[in-house]
C-alpha cells in the first residue's frame, strides 16, 4: 500500500501525522497544520469549488490555495502598504485595517483573541462602532498576509483601511440590510394572512385539507425569510460552535432553528402545531432593530468620518513660485515640503504650512470646534483639512501625510475608539457568561414544561432563547463612548485615551499650570536689567541664542524680543526642567533660567540695585556664567480672556480648584485672585508638581490636570485624566488623555459637563439592560412572552440603548449658546 498523499497540496503524508479536513461531507488527510489551517479557512469561506474544479494536484505547494487567499500576498510588499501601515519602532508594524463580518461586540472578542494569540502580534484593538481595527506586529515573526489569512479563517474579512472603502462597506451592509427586512417583512404579512384564518376559524370549521393548504403555503413563504433574511443568524452561530464559544447569534440561531424545525414537521406529518407566523413576526422585528441600530451607529461616528474625509485628492502646485504662476495639478500624496501650493476660495488646504502671500478667512471648524473663520495673513501656519473661505493663498507645503496635523488629530482619536475602559471589558465579561447561563436556563425550561404542558414547551423555549438580549448590555457603553467622542471632538476637545471621558466625569479636583494654560502663554519681554560688562542688547542676544531650541513661552518671548539681532556662538545646550538651560560660550559655562539656578554658577549673591527689579510681579529670570550675574529679565502674559468664567463654572458644579505654577509666588497669586482660585502651589519643580498630585490622589481625589509645556509632562502622565493645550509642546499633548485644539479654555467646563452627562447615560444603559433581562427572563420562562414579541423586546433593547447614548448629540448642540456666552 503505498504513502497517502496529502488531499490539499498533494504532498506524502509524513508518517504518524493524522491530520484531516472535512470537505463535502468527507474526511480528507492532509499533510501538516498549515494545510490543515488553509483547507479549513477554504471550506469556511464557501471557496470548497476550489477542490472540486481543479484538474490535478498543484506542482508547488505554494500553489495550493485559491486566487482569493494568495493575493493577500500582495499585502506584504512596502509600496502597497504605505497608505495604511506605520512603522512603530524597528521591526513592529501597525496597520488600519476594516473588517467585514462584524454583526455584535461577540465578533470583536472573537476576532481580537484570535488575532492576540498569534505569535508576533503585539497589539490588537478593534472598534465596534466603526468595525477599524488596528493591529501591531512584530514583522520578524510574521507577514501582514498571515494576520489577513487569520482573519478570513474565522470568518471574517479585513482590508485596509480607506474612508472610500468604509463609505462603500457601510453602503453595503445597509443596502443588504435592508433587502433582508424587506424579504422578512414581506413574508411575514403572506404569513399571517395564512396563519389569521386558521385562528379564527371555530371548531371543524375548517377542513383539513384547507388546514394543509394553508400550513404548506405558510411553509413556503417562510422558506425565503429562513434561507435568506436569517442567514447571518445561522452563518454566525455555526461559526460560534464550529469554535467552541457562544456568541449573541447561537441562542437566536436555536431558537428560530427549533421553531422552523417543528413546524415543518407538524407540516409534513400534518400533526401538531405551525409557527410559521411568529418565526416570519420575530425575524421581521429582529432585523428592523438591527438595522436601526446599525445606521445609528454609523451615524454616531460621523465625526470620526468627516475628519477622514477633510484631506483632498488633488493639489494644485506652484513650482515656478513666485516668478511663475503656473499651476500644475498633483495627486496630494505627490506633494514634497517646501513645495508651493494655490488654494483658491472653496478649497480643502492639502497639508500643513504656512503662508506665503495673501490673506484669506479659513475655516478650522471640524479641526478645533472655532464656528468662525479665522484670518490667515503672510507668515501665519496653515493646518491641512482646512477649508480656505475668502481669497486665494499661497503657501509653502511644512509637513505630509502622517506628519500632519490632520493625520495626528485621526491618530488619536482612534487610539482612544479602540481602548476598552473598564466599564466596557467588564459588561463584555458579563455578557459572555450571560449567554452560557441563558442556555443552560433553556435547555432546563424546556425539560420543565414537558412535563407542566408540552404544547407549550416549543414556543416558551424560543421564547426564552430570544427574549433576553447580552447585545444591550455590550453596547450600553462603547457606543455612548463613541457619540460622546464625537460630541467633544465638535467642541474642539480630542479624546486620546479610552477612559478619558468616564473618568473625566469623575474628576474632583481641577489642577491647573498657569503659563500658556490659564494665561495666553504669549509672554513678552517687559524689561532688561544689564549687571555685568554687557551691554542690553548683547544680555538679550545671547539669551536669545541659548534659548534657540527652547518651546517654552518664556524662551519665545525672549527670541522674540531679540529678533534681528545676531546671535552668539553657544554650544553645548541642554534644560533643566522647572529650572532654565545652560549652555557653554568662549570656553564659559552660561546659564539662563530662575535666579536661584543661575546663581548656583558663580555663587555671588544678587546686587542690591537688583533686588527691587527682581521683586516685581512679574516673571523674572536671569542670565550668568561662571564669573557673575549678566543680566535679569522682567517677562509677563495676559491671563486668558474665557479663565474666568470657565473656572466659575466648575466651581458652581462643586469641583476644588488649585493653581499649581513654577513661577514666583507673588506671579501666581496674583493671577490666582484675578481668577477666584483659593488653593495656590507655587514655585513647584516637576518633582513638586508631581508630589503634590500624587498627594491629592492618596487621599481619594480624582485629578484632572489641565497644563502645557515639557514641565507639565511626568504630571500630566500621572493625573487620572489630563488636559494638555492645543499649542502645548508634542510631548505634553501625546501624555495628555485630552487635547484642547483651539486652546479655548470654556472647552474644559464643557466638556466635564458633556462627560457627566455621557457617564449618565452610559449608566442608564447598564441599568436598562440589567433591568430588562432581570425582567423579560422570567416572565418568558413564566410563558407570558411569545415568540414574536420576543424578537421585539430583544430589537428594541439594543436599539433603545444606541438611541439614548444619541441624546448626547444634541446635549452637546444645546452647549453652544452657553459657550458663545462666555467666549
Amino acid at each position: 500500500m503505498g504513502q497517502a498523499s496529502c488531499y490539499h497540496c498533494g504532498l506524502p503524508i509524513p508518517a504518524g501525522v493524522d491530520l484531516s479536513v472535512t470537505i463535502d461531507g468527507e474526511a480528507r488527510a492532509v499533510c501538516c497544520i498549515g494545510c490543515q489551517a488553509v483547507a479549513q479557512a477554504i471550506v469556511a469561506n464557501g471557496l470548497a469549488d476550489y477542490y472540486r474544479q481543479r484538474d490535478a494536484l498543484p506542482e508547488s505547494p505554494r500553489e495550493a490555495m485559491p486566487r482569493v487567499l494568495d493575493d493577500l500576498k500582495l499585502y506584504d510588499h512596502a509600496d502597497f502598504q504605505k497608505s495604511f501601515v506605520r512603522a512603530l519602532g524597528e521591526h513592529e508594524r501597525e496597520a488600519a485595517l476594516i473588517i467585514e463580518g462584524i454583526t455584535c461586540a461577540a465578533c470583536i472578542w472573537l476576532n481580537e483573541r484570535h488575532l492576540a494569540a498569534l505569535p508576533g502580534v503585539t497589539g490588537v484593538d478593534i472598534n465596534y462602532s466603526t468595525r477599524r481595527a488596528r493591529v501591531r506586529w512584530d514583522e520578524t515573526r510574521l507577514q501582514l498576509s498571515d494576520i489577513l489569512a487569520a482573519i478570513v479563517a474565522i470568518g471574517y474579512r479585513a482590508h485596509p483601511y480607506d474612508v472610500a472603502r468604509q463609505e462603500a462597506l457601510a453602503h453595503r451592509e445597509r443596502r443588504s440590510a435592508l433587502w433582508r427586512l424587506f424579504v422578512a417583512g414581506f413574508g411575514m404579512m403572506q404569513v399571517m394572512m395564512y396563519a389569521v384564518p386558521a385562528y379564527l376559524a371555530g371548531e371543524g370549521e375548517m377542513s383539513a385539507d384547507i388546514e394543509a393548504l394553508l400550513r404548506w403555503a405558510s411553509l413556503v413563504l417562510t422558506l425565503p425569510v429562513i434561507l435568506y433574511s436569517a442567514a447571518p443568524f445561522f452563518r454566525g452561530a455555526l461559526r460560534d460552535l464550529r469554535l467552541r464559544r457562544v456568541g449573541m447569534d447561537v441562542p437566536v440561531a436555536l431558537g428560530v432553528g427549533a421553531a422552523f424545525a417543528a413546524s415543518l414537521w407538524a407540516t409534513l406529518s400534518g400533526s401538531g402545531e405551525v409557527y410559521f407566523d411568529s418565526v416570519t413576526m420575530f425575524i421581521f422585528f429582529l432585523l428592523g432593530g438591527r438595522y436601526l441600530e446599525m445606521t445609528a451607529r454609523q451615524r454616531a461616528v460621523s465625526v470620526t468620518e468627516a475628519l477622514a474625509r477633510l484631506r483632498p485628492a488633488f493639489a494644485a502646485r506652484v513650482p515656478g513660485f513666485p516668478a511663475v504662476r503656473t499651476v500644475e495639478r498633483v495627486v496630494v500624496d505627490d506633494l514634497a515640503p517646501q513645495d508651493v501650493v494655490l488654494v483658491r476660495p472653496g478649497e480643502t488646504i492639502p497639508a500643513d504650512g504656512c503662508v506665503l502671500e495673501g490673506t484669506s478667512g479659513v475655516d478650522e471648524s471640524l479641526l478645533s470646534g472655532e464656528s468662525a473663520p479665522v484670518t490667515k495673513a503672510p507668515g501665519d501656519a496653515l493646518t491641512g483639512g482646512a477649508v480656505n473661505v475668502d481669497s486665494p493663498l499661497y503657501f509653502r507645503v511644512e509637513q505630509i501625510g502622517e506628519a500632519t496635523r490632520l493625520s495626528a488629530i485621526l491618530r488619536l482619536m482612534e487610539r482612544a475608539a479602540m481602548e476598552k475602559p473598564q466599564l466596557v471589558a467588564l459588561a463584555d465579561r458579563i455578557a459572555g457568561r450571560f449567554l452560557e447561563v441563558l442556555l443552560l436556563l433553556a435547555a432546563a425550561v424546556a425539560v420543565a414544561w414537558s412535563f407542566v404542558d408540552p404544547a407549550r414547551m416549543l414556543w416558551v423555549t424560543v421564547s426564552v432563547l430570544v427574549v433576553t438580549c447580552p447585545c444591550a448590555l455590550s453596547l450600553a457603553t462603547p457606543v455612548a463612548l463613541t457619540i460622546a467622542s464625537g460630541a467633544l471632538a465638535r467642541l474642539g476637545v480630542l479624546a486620546t485615551r479610552g477612559h478619558a471621558i468616564e473618568t473625566l466625569a469623575r474628576a474632583t479636583h481641577f489642577v491647573f499650570d498657569k503659563t500658556g494654560t490659564l494665561t495666553t502663554g504669549e509672554m513678552r519681554l517687559l524689561d532688561t536689567l544689564p549687571l555685568g560688562e554687557r551691554d542690553r542688547d548683547a544680555c538679550m542676544a545671547l539669551a536669545a541664542s541659548i534659548e534657540q531650541a527652547s518651546e517654552h513661552p518664556l524662551g519665545r518671548a525672549l527670541r522674540q524680543a531679540a529678533a534681528g539681532m545676531p546671535l552668539a556662538d553657544v554650544s553645548e545646550v541642554a534644560g533643566v526642567p522647572g529650572a532654565g538651560m545652560s549652555a557653554r560660550m568662549d570656553g564659559r559655562a552660561v546659564r539662563i533660567g530662575r535666579l536661584a539656578y543661575v546663581g548656583e554658577i558663580h555663587g555671588q549673591a544678587l546686587p542690591e540695585a537688583a533686588a527691587a527689579f527682581a521683586q516685581s510681579d512679574d516673571t523674572v529670570i536671569a542670565l550668568g556664567d561662571d564669573t557673575g550675574w549678566l543680566a535679569l529679565f522682567r517677562l509677563g502674559d495676559a491671563v486668558r480672556p474665557e479663565a474666568a468664567a470657565m473656572l466659575a463654572a466648575l466651581r458652581a458644579d462643586g469641583r476644588e480648584l488649585v493653581l499649581l505654577s513654577g513661577d514666583s509666588a507673588r506671579v501666581a497669586r496674583r493671577v490666582a485672585d484675578a481668577l477666584g482660585i483659593a488653593t495656590v502651589i507655587a514655585e513647584a519643580s516637576p518633582q513638586d508638581k508631581h508630589a503634590y498630585v500624587s498627594g491629592l490622589q492618596a487621599d481619594g481625589a480624582v485629578v484632572a490636570m489641565v497644563g502645557d509645556g515639557v514641565n507639565d509632562a511626568p504630571v500630566l502622565a500621572l493625573a487620572q485624566v489630563s488636559v494638555a493645550m492645543g499649542s502645548g509642546s508634542q510631548l505634553a499633548r501625546t501624555q495628555a488623555d485630552l487635547v484642547l485644539l483651539s486652546d479655548r479654555l470654556t472647552a474644559v467646563a464643557q466638556a466635564y459637563r458633556l462627560a457627566r452627562r455621557g457617564l449618565a447615560i452610559i449608566r442608564q444603559n447598564l441599568v436598562w439592560a440589567f433591568v430588562y433581562n432581570i425582567v423579560a427572563l422570567p416572565l418568558a420562562m413564566a410563558g407570558w412572552v411569545t415568540p414574536w414579541l420576543a424578537g421585539i423586546g430583544m430589537s428594541g433593547s439594543s436599539l433603545l440603548v444606541v438611541l439614548n447614548s444619541l441624546r448626547l448629540q444634541r446635549s452637546e448642540r444645546h452647549e453652544k449658546p452657553w459657550k458663545s456666552s462666555i467666549s
